[in-house]
C-alpha cells in the first residue's frame, strides 16, 4: 500500500508487475547464521596522559612550512601579479613530481618570475597524493629557500587542484 492509502488499480498492477520481472536482482547475500557465542567484550579506552594543553602543542612541519599567502593569492586574481610559468604534475609519481618541481622552481627563479602555478590535479577522492604531498615538498630545505609561500589557485586558475607558488627574488654576492 502507498502511503495515501489507495490501493493500486488493474491496471497497474499489471504495469508494476511488467516492470518488476524485468529487474534482475543482485547475487544473494550470505546466509545471515546466528552464533550462540556472545560477543567479545569491547576493549577498554586507554586514559589519556596529562600533557602540554593542545593550544601549545604545535606540529612539527608546522613550524618549517611556507606560510600561506592569502595576500599574494588576493593580488593574482586581481592581476596585479603576474604568473610567469605553469607546471602540471599530472601522470607524475611522488618521486617524479617533487624532481620536476624543483627543477622548474629553480628554472623559474632563474628567469625572474615572482609567481608560477603548480597543478596537482584533485585526485579521485578529492585528495590526490600529489596535492596532499605539496605542501610537504615546499617544505623542505632544497625548496624552501627557493620560495616565499604558496596559496590555493583560484577557479580561473585550476581551484582546487592548483597552487599559486610565491618565488624568491634571487640574491646576488
Amino acid at each position: 500500500m502507498s502511503k495515501s492509502k489507495r490501493e493500486l488499480s488493474g491496471e497497474e498492477k499489471k504495469l508494476w508487475r511488467r516492470v518488476a520481472a524485468g529487474v534482475r536482482t543482485r547475487a544473494p547475500l550470505a546466509p545471515f547464521v546466528e552464533d550462540d557465542e556472545p560477543d567479545p567484550p569491547a576493549p577498554k579506552r586507554a586514559v589519556a596522559k596529562a600533557g602540554p594543553p593542545a593550544s601549545e602543542l604545535k606540529p612539527k612541519l608546522a613550524s618549517q612550512a611556507p606560510p600561506a599567502n592569502r595576500g599574494g593569492e588576493k593580488r593574482v586574481r586581481r592581476g596585479k601579479l603576474e604568473i610567469g610559468g605553469t607546471i602540471d604534475l599530472h601522470g607524475h609519481t611522488q618521486a617524479s613530481g617533487r624532481a620536476a618541481l624543483l627543477r622548474f622552481l629553480r628554472a623559474s627563479q632563474a628567469r625572474g618570475d615572482r609567481t608560477v602555478i603548480v597543478v596537482t590535479g584533485i585526485g579521485r577522492s578529492g585528495e590526490g597524493v600529489l596535492k596532499r604531498r605539496l605542501p610537504e615538498w615546499l617544505a623542505e630545505r632544497d625548496i624552501r629557500q627557493l620560495i616565499s609561500g604558496f596559496a590555493p589557485a583560484h577557479r580561473t586558475h585550476g581551484g582546487a587542484g592548483a597552487f599559486y607558488v610565491f618565488i624568491k627574488r634571487v640574491v646576488e654576492t
